[in-house]
């Protein structure tokens, strides 16, 4: 019987691969057979990530803020690797500042890359997709758009603006044969969730004490959930906020 979680054949780009959570959904994608790609600024991080994940794992380095350069990019990527099967939009960049101290230039900063550069690689490889009817678009959201969480205005903004793109992109691409989701991650034991919690224990507590599972998640944990929506296991999902947050987001 056919694995429908396996990702054999299955090209995947993943945009801020080299650590954190794009790490931990690159060697998770490739542990079910994905070919991976993943991309970022720094080419010493994503070597390293790809010596780590194995040789389906490769690498481009990108600046996603470089917004006129991303249908080039795209042209690249497919004549390279071929037909892009996944995108996972994980890149993204946090700033923790009190609201009225966040200038028009730090806030516009975070939008470019967390809301602006992934409506600009969707689009394109959205071009892609539907002259083949098919593919998948995986956006990741947070908590931060679930609830109110204080100093984080932009990161909030822009991840709100993520869950309500996931919706109007599924609507409009998914009669086109792309599946378009989105996974909102909880708390998770990243080197950005250490720098944000590490440094103050009543943040931390606080976090531990509204989530019901009482422990932070694991990288991987974002990572199966990618696999499971990128598969033929998710067929018929399409649309969807995922929380991956041991219940954070309904807890009390």
């Amino acid at each position: 019987m056919h694995n429908k979680f396996d990702l054999t054949g299955k090209k995947i780009l993943i945009t801020g691969g080299g650590k954190g959570l794009g790490f931990a959904i690159a060697g998770t994608m490739v542990q079910h057979g994905g070919e991976v790609i993943i991309t970022g600024r720094n080419e010493q991080q994503l070597k390293e990530a790809c010596e780590t994940i194995g040789a389906l794992c490769t690498y481009h380095v990108f600046d996603l803020t470089d917004n006129q350069s991303i249908p080039a990019f795209v042209e690249v990527i497919e004549q390279i690797h071929g037909p892009v099967d996944v995108l996972v939009n994980n890149a993204g960049i946090n700033m923790k500042k009190d609201m009225m101290d966040v200038t028009d230039e730090e806030f516009e900063s975070v939008i470019k890359t967390n809301q602006s550069a992934v409506f600009s690689l969707s689009r394109e490889f959205a071009k892609k997709m539907v002259q083949r009817k098919s593919g998948v678009i995986l956006l990741i959201s947070s908590m931060a758009s679930q609830y109110g969480i204080p100093k984080v205005i932009a990161y909030t903004a822009s991840k709100s603006a993520i869950e309500g793109m996931t919706r109007a992109m599924a609507v409009e691409l998914s009669p086109l044969g792309i599946r378009v989701n989105c996974i909102a991650p909880g708390f998770i034991e990243t080197d950005m969730s250490s720098k944000a919690l590490n440094g103050d224990p009543e943040r931390k507590q606080k976090v531990l004490s509204r989530t019901p599972m009482a422990k932070l998640g694991k990288p991987e944990d974002i990572g199966y959930a990618a696999v499971f929506l990128s598969s033929d296991a998710a067929n018929y999902i399409t649309g969807i906020v995922l929380p991956v947050d041991g219940g954070n987001a309904i807890g009390f």
